[in-house]
């Protein structure tokens, strides 16, 4: 049905969208409706936006509930920072540089303590030669495992992620067929793994490995440069943002949750929210996978119980205030310890005196349910061992956030249960970064999935999506 068939239907009016959640997947759905002339409601449960990356106040610091980070190929999130006025906020490293902490075999007793420091970088040339150099000078793995790493790197580069049979292969066994030790999975492929997918080589998809190391490191020499917030996500996610919408024209609607959604005879939308109604020609419902399975109605998707067979692997951290200056560094990576990254969070969450580190702890099934007093048993020894200066500091606070549906687990097979933007109802689509987007549970894959189920209702409405935002992937 046409854009006007619709306007003529809901009174001569512009046609009107419904977008269910606010996190980034919501957020761009909404702005992107918006800027093609659309009338937006969002509806959010919570009582801010963001999503999974937001900020909540501790006494006197503003913390984030995790350590979100971002590459130069992340095209889209680039593209919604531009948009909500915050790119200056978030910035990127010029290039690529990894500090790589090896504590294995480390004495805090010993004078100094067994500690090796090796840096993932790049230098200023063209894929592959871009990091050649780092490769070959990479203490953590022998000069055999560098040989046989840079072959298995050449190898995945000639993979193609679309390929539907990769989807059903796992990584590490991938790895181990080609010539990997579990000190090279350890020290290399489960260092940029964990972090990127939330889940270790060995429980990825080959596709979805293949298309992260391809498009990070062996495609644009860039590519994999890292960005971080150097505010609170809060400010970017949830302030800027409403902004962003305010000024759009989007009628932004918190603490209002959905509690059924109906299809008229007229082929519109009906929702009911918070005990009250509200009808719209298009509707996105851009929440987690197993809420989208309680809200869809009968019909919308050919195989709708692949939305609760799409598991979810969970992410913690561990937050420490200490009394003084413990790291030099913005960030770091350890090997041979419990403690996978380390970011020095101080500035941003407006601590004056001291500093603040978050230790951020991927595919954490073993950890996410541990007691306080157990994760702090286990994580200040070890932050001791791998940072001198932290021996003798006082530590002010320790406290923990855990999401435990953090990201849909990235399994062999997950590809097939991702479901695109459209639905069989006409009007109906899904946004969020664990529908089919081709990328991992990233902030990346969110405002991806938010786009294209905009532009979908778009097309469907007869109106002429803007031209691409930002670049696909390569």
């Amino acid at each position: 049905m046409s854009s006007q068939d619709r306007d003529a239907r809901a009174g001569g009016g512009p046609a009107s969208a419904l977008v269910v959640g606010g996190g980034l997947a919501g957020i761009t759905a909404a702005l992107s409706l918006a800027d093609a002339g659309l009338q937006v409601t969002l509806a959010e449960g919570r009582p801010r936006l963001g999503g999974l990356a937001f900020s909540f106040t501790r006494g006197a610091l503003t913390v984030d509930n995790g350590q979100h980070v971002y590459l130069r190929c992340c095209t889209a999130y680039r593209w919604f920072l531009d948009r909500i006025g915050a790119a200056a906020l978030a910035p990127l490293q010029d290039r690529l540089d990894i500090p790589v902490l090896d504590a294995a075999g480390a004495d805090p007793a010993a004078r100094h303590h067994g500690l090796r420091l090796g840096r993932l970088r790049r230098d200023p040339l063209p894929v592959p030669l871009h990091l050649g150099r780092s490769l070959a000078a990479y203490p953590h793995l022998s000069f055999a495992e560098r040989l046989k790493a840079g072959r298995a790197a050449f190898a995945l580069r000639a993979l193609d992620p679309a390929d539907p049979a990769l989807d059903g292969q796992d990584f590490g066994s991938w790895l181990a067929a080609h010539g990997q030790s579990p000190r090279a999975v350890e020290a290399l492929w489960d260092l940029v793994a964990v972090a990127t997918l939330n889940a270790r080589a060995r429980d990825c998809s080959l596709a979805l490995a293949a298309m992260v190391f391809r498009t990070g490191l062996l495609t644009d020499p860039g590519a994999a440069d890292i960005g971080w917030a150097r505010v609170p996500l809060g400010e970017l996610h949830d302030e800027r943002a409403r902004r962003a919408l305010d000024a759009a024209g989007v009628r932004t609607e918190l603490r209002t949750r959905v509690q059924s959604l109906t299809r008229g005879d007229d082929g519109r939308w009906s929702a009911e929210l918070s005990g009250r109604r509200i009808e719209a020609d298009a509707l996105v419902l851009a929440v987690p996978q197993h809420e989208t399975h309680a809200l869809l109605p009968p019909g919308a998707l050919d195989r709708p119980g692949d939305l609760l067979a799409l598991d979810t692997a969970p992410i913690l951290n561990v937050h420490v205030v200490y009394d003084r200056r413990v790291l030099r560094q913005p960030f770091f990576a350890a090997l041979g310890s419990p403690v996978q990254w380390v970011f020095d969070r101080t500035e941003a969450s407006g601590l004056t005196e001291g500093q603040y580190l978050a230790v951020s702890q991927s595919a954490a099934q073993d950890e996410i349910d541990l007691p306080v007093a157990e994760l702090r048993a286990r994580y200040l020894p070890e932050l001791q061992r791998l940072l001198p200066a932290a021996r003798g500091a006082g530590v002010r606070d320790f406290f923990v956030t855990r999401e435990r549906t953090a990201t849909f687990a990235p399994a062999p097979g997950s590809g097939l249960l991702r479901p695109g933007a459209r639905t069989r109802l006409d009007g109906l689509y899904l946004a969020g970064a664990w529908t089919a987007t081709g990328w991992p549970a990233t902030m990346e894959s969110a405002v991806r999935s938010g786009v294209r189920a905009a532009e979908a209702a778009l097309v469907s409405l007869g109106r002429r999506p803007r031209e691409r935002l930002f670049e696909e992937a390569a």
